[in-house]
């Protein structure tokens, strides 16, 4: 089987973070969302995103077309695969999936012609960038019952402390005088991944292949570190999608940090305000601030995005992709893309500039940051342009 993942208007209000990827890119729980469809559906898949993006993220020859912002589950699965020809699935106006009678690589945004049949059920749905770690706890327990069934767990060192049953240990993955709590949550050790000695971490946690949690990191649940990561300090219902670095001390919550972000040592971000009002975030579909209904939500740090040492947001930030914030102070709240600077005012990252740092990132990963990255960065720097309208 052969499925397409298309974007609807949840990309525009899902920015920053889909700036660089289609929506069903995402990461949420321990998958992205295209690839909790293709584990579910034992398909192969292909994207029908924006323009810019459609040369990294290919479109597939198939004939399902699935809402790449919906994540799947058991009933979902069973509607879908009952799709026939020319039937459309939705929810109260929502597109979930349809099936075609030929082959569509543009996605059919108007499905007029086709048979509607109502979802009843609830779904989990993207739109917004705090729905990430919101719904990371319910997704990550799916994808732990998903990835490990019928599987057998490796085992970990005895000098490790486990509480409760739910852990699964993948081939290569190691720790090391660590206390792992699944009281409360699964944990999720992937491939290869490290835990240094004297770390405490508390489920429902993911840990992806590759990543390394250092020494003395305080980890709680319902957070997801993910493939190629380096974490340390203190971490609450954050997710970090892959690559990404935060090797010190520091709080980060209720939080999404993109790829090939940096945080600094001894960096901090507010979850919560001093008058326990709700957090209201910046929202690019709305070019306003959005009241997000939540008391706790922090930093939302979209692909490329850096920070020096001690840097402090504040309770619902928004960087931008390629974002460069540093010096003292609290830096206003949303954060413009190829924004440099901090509190004491912002100038714009030079395109040049900024692809030569992150080709030395990629070399570093052992990478290259080829003509396609380079191409959507430069894009996402004109578009953003007005945004940048610095003093």
């Amino acid at each position: 089987m052969t499925i397409n993942l298309f974007d609807d208007q949840s990309w525009l209000s899902l920015r920053p973070l889909t700036f660089t990827r289609p929506v069903a890119d995402l990461r949420i729980g321990i998958l992205t969302i295209a690839e909790k469809w293709a584990k579910r559906l034992a398909a192969d898949f292909g994207f029908v995103t924006q323009p810019y993006l459609q040369a990294k993220y290919s479109a597939k020859n198939g004939q399902l077309y699935i809402n790449g912002s919906v994540c799947p589950d058991e009933a979902l699965i069973a509607s879908v695969l009952s799709l026939k020809a020319n039937e459309v699935l939705v929810k109260e106006g929502l597109t979930i999936a349809y099936h075609t009678d030929q082959i569509d690589f543009h996605h059919l945004n108007a499905t007029t012609n086709f048979i509607n049949i109502n979802y009843l059920a609830d779904v989990v749905r993207l739109q917004f960038p705090d729905d990430i770690f919101t719904h990371n706890h319910a997704e990550l327990v799916k994808d732990f019952e998903l990835l490990t069934k019928g599987r057998t767990s490796a085992t970990l060192s005895s000098t490790n402390t486990i509480l409760g049953d739910q852990i699964f240990v993948e081939e290569g993955a190691s720790a090391e005088c660590a206390t792992f709590n699944t009281l409360q949550g699964p944990i999720y050790l992937g491939k290869n991944s490290q835990v240094f000695e004297g770390s405490h971490i508390r489920g429902s946690f993911a840990l992806g292949e590759n990543a390394v949690i250092k020494m003395g990191a305080k980890i709680y649940g319902e957070t997801t570190i993910g493939p190629y990561c380096t974490m340390g300090g203190e971490i609450k219902n954050a997710v970090v999608w892959g690559y990404s670095s935060k090797g010190h001390e520091g709080y980060l919550g209720n939080s999404v940090i993109g790829q090939w972000c940096n945080i600094g040592a001894d960096s901090n971000n507010s979850n919560l305000k001093n008058n326990y009002a709700e957090v209201r975030l910046w929202d690019y579909a709305k070019e306003s601030f959005r009241k997000t209904g939540l008391q706790f939500c922090g930093l939302v740090m979209a692909d490329h995005a850096k920070c020096g040492i001690n840097t402090m947001f504040n309770t619902g930030t928004v960087a931008g992709v390629s974002a460069n914030i540093f010096g003292p102070g609290f830096p206003r709240n949303f954060i413009p893309d190829f924004a440099w600077g901090g509190a004491q005012g912002f100038e714009v990252y030079a395109i040049n500039k900024m692809l030569e740092t992150a080709k030395k990132v990629f070399e570093r990963k052992h990478l290259v940051l080829d003509e396609i990255e380079q191409s959507i960065l430069e894009y996402i720097f004109e578009e953003t342009k007005q945004y940048r309208r610095f003093s």
